[in-house]
């Protein structure tokens, strides 16, 4: 049923944003996550479809592989992700960094959610997947909350 409501919600956006959850699923192949993370990947892969993150997320998902001195791990991530199709990595500019401020001030984000969604938003997304359903009261984008679709 999760996956019939995403696909739907996917269908009615060609540019989304991905927090870093999504790609951490997809990567560890969470098996509570992993069919909902497969569909969206499938959908930025299709032509005509995009997707955008800043690379903040980047950031969040080399922490672990860094950490457990795994480099070869770390190359692969680095590797599959940023050659990945219509997938665009965004780092912060100061029209990012100004509405991510506006948005930590009105919302009280921390830093990483603003940014993930100031750049969703500067970089022309029309709506974000991730699973912090905090996010979802934005009124900024369509947000898709994970945990919500399973």
């Amino acid at each position: 049923m999760g996956l019939t409501r995403l696909r739907a919600f996917l269908r009615r956006h060609r540019r989304i944003a991905l927090d870093t959850s999504v790609f951490i699923y997809q990567l560890e192949a969470n098996p509570a996550y992993v069919a909902l993370t497969d569909a969206v990947f499938e959908f930025v892969a299709r032509s005509g479809n995009s997707a955008v993150t800043s690379t903040i997320t980047m950031t969040e998902i080399l922490v672990q592989p860094h950490r457990s001195m795994e480099e070869d791990r770390a190359d692969e991530f680095y590797a599959l992700l940023t050659t990945f199709p219509h997938l665009e990595w965004v780092p912060p500019d100061l029209a990012i960094a100004d509405l991510a401020a506006r948005l930590r001030a009105t919302h009280g984000l921390k830093t990483p959610d603003a940014l993930q969604v100031a750049t969703a938003t500067k970089s022309g997304a029309t709506a974000l997947i991730t699973n912090d359903n905090r996010l979802a009261e934005l009124p900024e984008l369509e947000t898709a909350v994970l945990d919500e679709l399973r």
